[in-house]
């Protein structure tokens, strides 16, 4: 009977490590996938002189992130206002010249970085110095 609760807790313990492994491993796919399409953009933007209104402009649209869910693009051109960028605490927009990021396990996102269904989106951040977790900007 000891030797089933050993196992069992064994099992407890490497099931948990292995999910918290292969989340590790889905944000930094994630990441890799931010760098080439924000890489995309920079090569239609230096052909085009602007950014592509759409994902669809660089062929990416229907490139989905490793928890099956489209990434997100938001062009600052001809925006009317901040409501829809993505922000840090101090509800500052956390680029000045488009957004991109990928909403996370949860599915959900709101523009404010410190709103709980943002914390696991992954991010493009300073105009691209930071691609990485929402919780870690």
């Amino acid at each position: 009977m000891l030797a089933l609760v050993v196992i069992g807790t064994l099992a407890t313990l490497a099931s948990s490590s292995y999910s918290s492994y292969m989340e590790k491993a889905r944000v930094t796919a994630a990441e890799s996938d931010l760098s080439r399409i924000e890489a995309r953009i920079e090569t239609f933007e230096v052909t085009n002189n602007q950014l592509p209104s759409s994902l669809a402009q660089i062929g990416v649209a229907a490139l989905l992130d490793p928890w099956g869910h489209p990434y997100r693009y938001l062009d600052f051109a001809g925006l009317q206002g901040k409501a829809n960028m993505r922000k840090d605490r101090n509800l500052v927009p956390i680029n000045s010249d488009y957004d991109l990021y990928s909403i996370g396990a949860d599915g959900a996102t709101l523009p404010p970085l410190t709103a709980p269904p943002s914390h696991d989106d992954v991010i493009r951040a300073n105009n691209g110095g930071f691609i990485g977790l929402a919780t870690d900007y």
